[in-house]
């Protein structure tokens, strides 16, 4: 790895851990508020940096989907299909796991997990995506509550 990537990743690490305040709300929909200082992807969009509402269904026979909305809850942003992704320990801290991609294109989100949770939610994305972003490293940021 080259210099200025290893300080780009870096420098995005604890940018992420400084910037990334959480908020629970209520364990069945898992509902977690985040903020990003800088543009992120999910499948189908880029969020521009900001704050915003990850939710699950309340009908718990479709928490495979998770649902992205602003700060406030009154814009509708995207619905991300997620298959069950697994960790060994939990944490007390919300997760959210980033694909490190090159210089100028946003890290992309990869699974999330609610704290307390050994399962998460993996986010699907398009098979010519996925198998770029396999390749990347990942990076694990526990939020700070």
């Amino acid at each position: 790895m080259n210099i200025p990537k290893a300080v780009a990743i870096l420098a995005f690490v604890v940018a992420l851990v400084i910037m990334l305040p959480v908020a629970r709300a209520d364990q069945s929909n898992e509902a977690t508020k985040v903020t990003f200082n800088q543009p992120v992807q999910i499948p189908g969009r880029i969020l521009p940096a900001g704050t915003y509402w990850f939710v699950l269904p309340n009908d718990s026979t479709q928490h495979y989907q998770v649902r992205i909305y602003n700060s406030d809850r009154t814009v509708f942003y995207a619905t991300v299909l997620t298959i069950g992704a697994e960790r060994l320990q939990p944490t007390d801290k919300t997760a959210i796991t980033f694909a490190v991609r090159e210089p100028g294109q946003p890290e992309a989100i990869v699974n999330w997990f609610y704290p307390g949770s050994t399962i998460g939610h993996e986010f699907l994305y398009p098979a010519k995506i996925w198998k770029e972003l396999a390749k990347n490293k990942k990076v694990t940021i526990d939020a700070a509550d």
